[in-house]
């Protein structure tokens, strides 16, 4: 279970401004620090970048999909999983704007 979060301990990222996530994609950016940034329409929010299989991090794929490396589990751009092993979906978290006008994401 390399590579696991901190299980159970929230946290708070500030991940910069909005104009820095205009296009629809998948941003690696905090693939490190357990989530990716997705923009999907008028829709910004962060998916988990760990498996729900076994906590081993995963990668994007081209399609905006999510691979599991570890045992080959697969994910859609929302986190719902496609392929096993993993049976849970990845958690979703919300992104909201702070007072500066910065973004912030609370992984738990």
């Amino acid at each position: 279970m390399a590579n696991q979060p901190a299980a159970g301990v929230p946290k708070t990222v500030n991940i910069g401004v909005a104009k820095n996530y205009v296009a629809d994609g998948v941003y690696t950016r905090y693939r490190n620090t357990g989530f990716f940034v997705v923009r999907q329409g008028e829709k910004l929010f962060a998916v988990s970048s760990y498996c729900t299989h076994r906590k081993c991090k995963l990668s994007a794929e081209a399609d905006r999909s999510f691979y599991c490396p570890c045992h080959g589990s697969t994910f859609n751009p929302k986190g719902q999983v496609t392929k096993g092993p993993a049976r849970l979906d990845l958690p979703i978290y919300s992104v909201t704007p702070n007072e500066h006008g910065e973004l912030l994401v609370q992984t738990h």
